[in-house]
């Protein structure tokens, strides 16, 4: 008797013959490095991603605003 496959983790997606994982890491600069994401515009940009990540239905898997760049994993 065969036994259905149990993805150990949620993250995996499964169709009929597949089953994946799809992530995506993105590297957001400003121009030149500029310090800019500090204080109430770091908090604007992670809000900003979290309602366009909720919008286009993505899970954020980890976000991270710094003062010269943010990491963005999907």
């Amino acid at each position: 008797m065969a036994v259905p496959y149990l993805c150990p983790m949620g993250r995996y997606g499964k169709l009929s013959h597949v089953i994946y994982k799809c992530d995506y890491h993105i590297v957001w600069v400003p121009k030149y490095r500029f310090r800019i994401l500090k204080g109430a515009l770091r908090d604007l940009v992670e809000g900003d991603i979290r309602m366009l990540c909720e919008w286009k239905s993505c899970e954020v898997q980890e976000l991270s605003v710094q003062e010269d760049h943010v990491h963005l994993v999907v």
